[in-house]
């Protein structure tokens, strides 16, 4: 495992559950919005954490923790990710939460049907025919993320998606074939960009609380559970 970062406590990144997050290096995408742009440009300068580390912390906090969530750049793209996940069922109590970029179907399938992960979080970026804008990838196969959503909709485990809205980014329209897609989803969040300077390119602005209620009125029918997450009114 290829392991850049550790938060030791998070009570937002997990709902209902204390957890510790831990960061893993490689992504495929280059979101401009990205927060983690030392884990995207600047891996090469930063410590590595070793899965001994990683379980030495869990085992010394296991009074504290009842969640882990494995999180990164994007996890499914470590080879080992479910050699690691078993070593935490092995060696903790804790559930597991797995944030994903959906571009690793089969990686998620084999970690849900081996019972390996307790809750998923999937990232949609934009609209079907709009997605390579924000992925920024020269060959984007969007059959393989839209696989992705068709298995978290079929309900095999408590998921999320989830939608991080920049102001310049996104559209009515986009938001509207982002809810048909995704239609009857148990759980989506629409997120506003936050301005900081640890983002890829820090040239976008967060949306106003308006534009958000306006686009959540816009998914409800399609999917009633969506909600806002991480605004200050």
């Amino acid at each position: 495992m290829y392991i850049l970062g550790l938060q030791k406590t998070s009570l937002l990144d997990y709902p209902e559950h204390v957890a510790s997050i831990v960061f893993t290096g490689g992504c495929n995408f280059r979101c401009p919005y990205c927060h983690n742009r030392d884990l995207v440009c600047s891996a090469q300068s930063m410590d590595e954490y070793s899965i001994k580390d990683i379980l030495t912390h869990l085992k010394k906090r296991s009074a504290i923790y009842d969640g882990i969530v494995i999180t990164g750049e994007e996890p499914t793209l470590q080879p080992d990710l479910l050699e690691f996940l078993q070593l935490i069922r092995n060696h903790t109590s804790l559930d597991i939460k797995l944030d994903t970029n959906g571009t690793h179907p089969a990686m998620i399938q084999k970690a849900v049907e081996s019972s390996l992960v307790d809750y998923i979080a999937m990232d949609i970026k934009q609209s079907q025919d709009k997605y390579h804008q924000i992925a920024s990838m020269p060959v984007l196969d969007i059959q393989a993320i839209e696989a992705s959503v068709d298995y978290l909709l079929e309900d095999h485990i408590p998921y999320e998606f989830r939608t991080t809205i920049c102001d310049e980014l996104f559209e009515k329209e986009d938001i509207l074939a982002i809810g048909q897609w995704i239609a009857g989803a148990r759980a989506y969040f629409l997120q506003p960009y936050k301005e900081t300077e640890q983002v890829i390119s820090p040239i976008y602005h967060a949306p106003s609380i308006q534009t958000l209620k306006e686009y959540l009125q816009i998914l409800q029918p399609y999917v009633p559970h969506a909600a806002l997450r991480g605004i200050d009114e």
